[in-house]
């Protein structure tokens, strides 16, 4: 079943975004360690076109050290982007922003009348908000664990000619990479009454028992984790963990929220969900399946219009003399 989560405030943020990109000199998306590409916003990217942009690996102290360095690899090496990774060790994150933006755009911020007008933006519960406080020292900005705690947008003062604009936590109105938004969902990007929990977790087990199976077993005590099926690996979690029913059956859906809780707290280790590649053929095969989608519905809307007489109906062709004789 495809994820989709789309709430009312972020076509506000939408708009916000394109009111304000017009005057911002940086663009900052704060992007997930842990799922780099499926948490990078394709709204995001098409509209801040053109505008100096740093990829922020946030929570990198959650994810595999290895994969972090190969997507800050894959980030820096795209035309007018720079990256780099960000956790709450890091004993100076205001002077490491700072200085990305200067060196995208080394014009501005000279001086008030050419001040730096940076953009901070990314997907819901990526921790922008928190990182946001820790540059300014202070509850700058509201925090929490679920996803879409910042409604509004906020204008904070950095340093002297340095402006941070934050948004609301947005993403794109339709999800076409389905294991996008598994990743998404088991992150806590997305709220959790628009996805199955169950569905979930057999997901990232699936991926989990293939990647890290050293990792799950020294979790739960299990052994033999890389030649289980995802259902049978949900199942054993659930016996180990008590998550039990009358009879003796498991309660999957409380072993679907101990895999995804102890996910999220990292109490796993260090996990990515994805590589570069991986993502780049999942999203191949997304806007495949779309394009694919996109040329049924309008040929059922074209269909529609011609039988309600709203546009005319194509002329039949004719055939030749010479393709009657054949």
């Amino acid at each position: 079943m495809a994820i989709q989560w789309f709430p009312g405030h972020m076509h506000l943020t939408r708009k916000a975004i394109e009111e304000r990109i017009r005057e911002i000199d940086v663009v900052i998306e704060l992007l997930d360690a842990r799922l780099p590409g499926s948490s990078a916003n394709p709204m995001l990217a098409q509209l801040t076109a053109g505008k100096p942009a740093l990829k922020v690996l946030n929570k990198q102290d959650l994810a595999d050290p290895a994969r972090t360095q190969e997507w800050l690899a894959h980030f820096n090496a795209l035309s007018g982007t720079r990256a780099l990774g960000l956790d709450a060790s890091m004993a100076a994150p205001a002077k490491a922003l700072i200085d990305a933006c200067f060196a995208l755009a080394p014009h501005r911020g000279s001086s008030m009348a050419k001040p730096m007008r940076v953009l901070i933006c990314g997907i819901p519960n990526v921790g922008k908000s928190t990182l946001i406080n820790t540059l300014k020292g202070k509850r700058a900005a509201k925090t929490g664990d679920e996803a879409g705690v910042t409604k509004i947008e906020q204008r904070i003062v950095l340093q002297d000619a340095f402006y941070l604009f934050d948004t609301p936590g947005v993403l794109w109105p339709r999800i076409i990479v389905a294991k996008s938004g598994y990743n998404l969902a088991a992150s806590g990007a997305i709220g959790k009454n628009a996805f199955d929990e169950e569905e979930v977790a057999l997901e990232l087990l699936d991926y989990l028992r293939q990647h890290y199976p050293a990792q799950v077993e020294a979790r739960y005590k299990l052994q033999g984790v890389a030649g289980q099926t995802d259902e049978q690996l949900l199942e054993a979690i659930g016996r180990k963990r008590g998550a039990l029913q009358s009879g003796g059956r498991i309660n999957l859906q409380k072993a679907a929220e101990v895999v995804i809780h102890d996910f999220r707290a990292a109490v796993m280790g260090r996990m990515t969900l994805e590589t570069p590649a991986e993502f780049a053929e999942w999203l191949a095969h997304g806007q495949k399946l779309d394009a694919e989608r996109q040329v049924k519905k309008d040929a059922i809307e074209l269909d529609r219009a011609i039988r309600f007489k709203k546009v005319p109906r194509p002329p039949r062709v004719q055939a030749t003399d010479d393709e009657i004789s054949d």
